[in-house]
């Protein structure tokens, strides 16, 4: 699929950025900017299209959600397709993130 494209929209209180493309070392710092813009807001991250993610973009992600924590928000990650999600198997990291299968679960969350 290639570079990383970011769209942002509200939605009641949260703000759902879907991602389309792969999070690797060229697209996380676009992520990491967005999620930044966000931080202490319930954040829903649509992972629908992504069909590759790196050790940087989970970095990003696990950065984004301790600054998430840290400043009383929330960080939903959602529609993992299985390859994106094996990455969290190995790293241990499925039972950190709250992982979710939809948009609209991780709203009703």
């Amino acid at each position: 699929m290639g570079s990383l494209t970011l769209t942002t929209r509200t939605e009641g209180n949260a703000v759902i950025l879907t991602a389309s493309g792969d999070v690797d070392l060229s697209g996380s710092p676009l992520l990491r900017q967005e999620l930044k813009k966000h931080a202490g807001k319930k954040i829903v991250v649509d992972l629908s299209a992504v069909p590759y993610m790196d050790s940087s973009g989970l970095a990003t992600l696990v950065e984004a959600m301790q600054t998430s924590r840290k400043g009383g928000g929330q960080l939903f990650l959602c529609a993992l397709g299985d390859r994106v999600r094996s990455i969290f198997s190995i790293a241990k990291l499925e039972s950190v993130f709250k992982i979710v299968p939809s948009v609209e679960a991780a709203l009703a969350g």
